[in-house]
This record gives C-alpha cells, structure tokens and sequence, in this order.
C-alpha cells in the first residue's frame, strides 16, 4: 500500500476499464502504481496505446465515459480522488493540477486570441486584473521562447505554428503555479532547441518550484535527460520501474530492454531501424510486401533528375487590422530558398519551430501560393508565375502527411471511407469491393488490425491515427511524398516501422520523400541530404553523413548539440 500524505501524486493498483456494447469490458489500465513526490519528474513511457495518456486523463478527470476506475485508489497532494466525481476535494483542475496536451490545436480556441486565453485562468484563479494578467502573459511567452512575444498576445492560434502552440500550452498550464503538472507528450511538436528550453524549463519547475511532474513520453532522450524516475508500460500494465539510470542502463523486463534498444542513433546511420520483436513475421510484413508490388507496378515511367526544384521562393504573410484602413502587418516566412531534390532520395529539411519548413511543404502541396519564386515538379512549374493547374496524375503524385493527425483525419467518416476516398478518386482499383481490400493492405501496412477500417478517427490513440494518415497518403501511389512531422506522435517502436516502411517503398519503386523532421536522429537515419533553416533562410546544405559529423554553420552545431540522447542521463550526469 501506498503512503500518499507524502506525495503530491500517488496511484495505487489503479485499474481502468471501458464496457463495451457486448456487454464485456476493456481493460486499458490494470493494477498501474506510481509516486511523485514534491519536485521529481516521473516519465510514464511505452507504445501507442499502452493506456499511458488514460492514466493521465484519469487523474485530471478528464477520463471519457464510459471509461471508469474499476479499483485502485489515486490520491493528488494528499487528497483522496473520487471516482464518481472525478476529482479530488480542495484540488481544482488549472490551479492545483497543470495540463499540457499532447495536441495543441485542440487545446486552444481558435475564436480567442493567445492573450486572452492566457489571461482567463489566471483572472479566475488568482483573482488579478486584465493589467496584471497581461503582464503575467508576457512573461510567460517570453519564458517558454515565444518569438516577438507581445505580438503573439494578439495573434489567434491558426497563425502560429505548431511548435509555438504547444509553447503557449506549456505557459497556459504554468500560468497559476500549480502543485501537480501533467504533461501529455510536450516536445512532441518541438524542435531540439526550443525542446532543450522547455525541458529546462520543466526541470527547473521541479527543482526550484517543488512542482511535481508527471511527464507522458514516448522520447526515450527527454526521459534520460529530466526525468528523476521512469515507469514503462506495456498493454496497460506497468512492466518495469524506477530511478532513471537503473531502468535505461541495466533494464530487467524483455519489453524494456527491446523498447530501449528502438531508440534511433544519431552518432550513427543503419541500414534499418531495430523493432520491438522479430520484424518481416506476420500479416503487417505480409501486407507491406503486398504495398511494395502495387506500388512497383503503378509507376512504370522513367525518373528524371531532379523531381524536384525550388527557386528563389519567397512567401509573405499579410495580417490585417480590426479596423477599416488600418494597416496590417507583412511578415516573410520564407527568404530566397533555393534547393533541388533528385528522384528517389529522400531529402531532409531542418530547423527550429516558425523557421519556414511547413510553410515549404504546403507551397510544393499546393496548399498556398507563394509571393515570388516558382516550385517545379519533373521540369514542370507547380507553384509561381506561370504555374500549371493541379489536376490528375500531376495531383496524384505528390501527396502530404500533415503533422496534425488529429485535426487531419475527417471525424465524421470512418476509417475505411478517408482511406479508399483517394483510392477511387484516382481510380486505382476497379471496384469498390478491390478498393477496400487495399484499404485493409494499407491498413495492416501500418501495424493495425484490418478491422479499424469500422471505426471512427476518435477511437484510436494519437500515435495510430498518425499511422492512419500515413496509410492515406500510401494509398495514392504518388511519386512524391511530403512529410511534415510524420513520426512526431510515434512512439519509437512504431517509428522504426513506419520509417522502415518508407524506406522499403522507397528501395522498391523510387518513391521521392521531403521530410521535415525536429527529430535530427530520424533525420540522420532517412535523409540522403539534409538542408538547414533558420528564420527563414537556408542556411547549410550537404550529405547527411557530411552534415552530421563535420556541420560547417555555427547554427547546425549548435542544432546538433542540443539533440537528447540515451547518454546524457540525468543520474550519472549528477554523480560525475
């Protein structure tokens, strides 16, 4: 048993079950147990699905019906937790207990600015006036890295990238200094550098504040670097736990030891990412070789080189007043980039959070026209003065995975219906009946079970509606694909498949891939080139294998240092 009076979270045998409509029940969570106590970090850690978020949703009540607490007990700063209310007496959700949600398009409004959501919690809980908490917002974006901070409290959330809305996520859970912090996978739309800002951040939270803090990862380098202990889940079970160093350096458990094992390296290139188990068995490998001969068959024509060419693009965003004849604001998120990408290769692009790179991929989509300069595809120009519209086979080939799945996937539709939508748009199988048992390939490509094709986008996990979007854009045959953030809500035992099957496809029918990554380790494992952004800019091109061992702009070393690995753990740090 437990002793919680100590802890500012104490869980104990917690078990979390969802009836289903035959009448049994899911168990997504059983006998879990876990402490924090006043200033630790605890990083709860496994695969997509391990009931690791269900854990966290469970002590912040915000558990969805009709999930339940089936046994166990939760207490949060010494005070019991009630499973019928969902909440704890005197412990108020925002003030005492901190949340930072994994996706944080959906935790903003997008009919209020940043300011204003900023300030409402702090005006609710502490009581201060607009002067106050507009001052407190401030500070609070200028704490976690917020470029041109006093501009971004009357931005709405659409006009910031993805890595400066979790940002402001972070500061809005910050905001009334709360005794327990919950966070929901907080890096995972970060780029190293503002990732290395928030980790210290949150480091320091717990060394200066006493804020304990539950941390939900999948980023086995963020757990060696902050965390103080580490539990690892495994199917809603708890399979190994404690202090840091002990579980990373000497793990006991198979599961552990494997999961540890698929982290990717980045002092070094493989020829495949390592897996949890023996990979090339079973119906998934069975389902991607099926892929890789539909693909080879649907691409007969000859590559030329390059696929590919940017010239000299600018892009200009232009924001406009509330009033009539006020002037608005021009801001120039891409500067004179020029780069090519030959067929075949996959190219990485790199940089920190607002630097251009998505802004990039929707211009070579097709998603947003630039203000000078010109995209073209095969000698063809896309995108710019004189480009030719997107339809047909020139549509087909160059498909997006966004780095939202969330927000990607239609909530309305069910599984099979958004994955054989581009099926038989393009008309690559014969019949409806053909088209989804393609659909069922591509399903079971990506590491699912065929049956997910029945339900609908909120059933699964972040990481496996990722796997879903990834299958969407499979399911075109393009010649091009481009992948803004495609393994950012992956763990990295389902990362080292979906990028193994990339790279499979890639090797069978000459697929093309820009891949815009925070993540420098998958960038060196995948990329044969690399190109480096910063405000805009480009500002370093080479090899991956010349980028990574000798970078030449202070920018790239600087980018590079900051990379969390499994040997920079916190303990030994520390000891030595």
């Amino acid at each position: 048993m437990i002793a919680p009076s100590a802890s500012v979270l104490a869980i104990d045998r917690l078990r979390v079950e969802y009836p289903l409509a035959n009448g049994t029940t899911f168990t997504a969570v059983e006998n879990a147990s876990l402490t924090i106590q006043p200033g630790e970090i605890h990083a709860l850690v496994g695969e997509s699905g391990a009931g690791k978020t269900t854990i966290g949703n469970t002590v912040m009540g915000l558990l969805e019906t009709p999930g339940r607490i089936a046994a166990g007990s939760i207490h949060i700063d010494g005070k019991e937790f009630d499973p019928v209310k969902g909440s704890a007496a005197g412990i108020v959700l925002g003030r005492d207990v901190g949340a930072i949600f994994q996706d944080p398009m959906t935790s903003l409004n997008p009919l209020f600015t940043i300011g204003s959501q900023l300030m409402e919690a702090m005006r609710f809980h502490l009581k201060l006036d607009r002067i106050a908490a507009a001052a407190r917002a401030l500070e609070l974006l200028e704490s976690v890295g917020i470029p041109e901070p006093r501009r971004r409290l009357k931005a709405y959330p659409h006009q910031l990238s993805g890595g400066q809305r979790q940002r402001v996520v972070i500061a809005a859970a910050l905001s009334c200094n709360p005794k327990l912090l919950v966070a929901d996978e907080p890096t995972t739309a970060l780029d190293v550098s503002v990732q290395a800002q928030i980790l210290k951040l949150l480091r320091d939270l717990g060394d200066k504040r006493g804020i304990g803090i539950l941390l939900v990862t999948h980023n086995m380098g963020v757990v060696a670097q902050i965390a103080d202990r580490v539990t690892i889940m495994h199917r809603g079970q708890v399979v190994e736990s404690g202090a840091t160093e002990e579980v990373l350096r000497r793990p006991k458990a198979p599961y552990a030891r494997a999961l540890i094992g698929a982290v990717p390296r980045i002092d070094q290139r493989l020829d495949r990412f390592p897996v949890l188990g023996a990979e090339g068995k079973g119906r998934a490998e069975e389902a991607r070789a099926e892929l890789r001969t539909i693909a080879e068959r649907s691409d007969p024509s000859a590559d030329v080189e390059p696929i590919l060419s940017v010239e000299n693009l600018c892009v200009d965003y232009t924001t406009t007043g509330w009033l009539p004849g006020s002037r608005g604001h021009r801001f120039r998120a891409v500067k004179e980039v020029s780069f090519t990408i030959r067929s075949g290769e996959v190219f990485g692009l790199v940089g920190e959070s607002g630097c251009g790179k998505t802004t990039i991929a929707n211009v070579v989509s097709g998603l947003i026209k630039p203000t000078s300069g010109r995209v073209l595809y095969r000698g063809q120009t896309i995108a710019g003065e004189g480009a030719t519209r997107r339809i047909g086979p020139l549509r087909q080939a160059i498909q997006m995975i966004f780095q939202d799945p969330y927000s990607s996937l239609n909530s309305r539709m069910r599984i099979g219906l958004i994955l054989s939508e581009p099926i038989l748009y393009y008309r690559l199988a014969n019949s409806r009946a053909e088209a989804e048992s393609d659909v069922a390939r591509l399903i079971e490509a990506v590491g699912l079970e065929s049956e997910a094709g029945q339900r609908f986008p909120h059933a699964f996990s972040g990481g496996q509606r990722q796997r879903l979007s990834i299958a969407r854009a499979l399911g075109a045959r393009p010649k091009l694909i481009v992948c803004d953030e495609p393994t950012s809500s992956l763990d990295v035992s389902v990362q080292a498949q979906i990028l193994n099957l990339l790279k499979d496809l890639r090797d069978a029918t000459g697929l093309t891939l820009l891949l815009i990554s925070h993540d420098l380790a998958v960038v060196r494992q995948m990329c044969d080139r690399v190109a480096v952004m910063r405000q805009g800019q480009l500002l370093e091109e080479a090899d991956a294998a010349t980028l990574f061992d000798d970078p030449k702009h202070p920018y790239t070393k600087e980018l590079l240092s900051l990379v969390p690995t499994l040997d920079r753990i916190r303990g030994e740090t520390q000891a030595a």
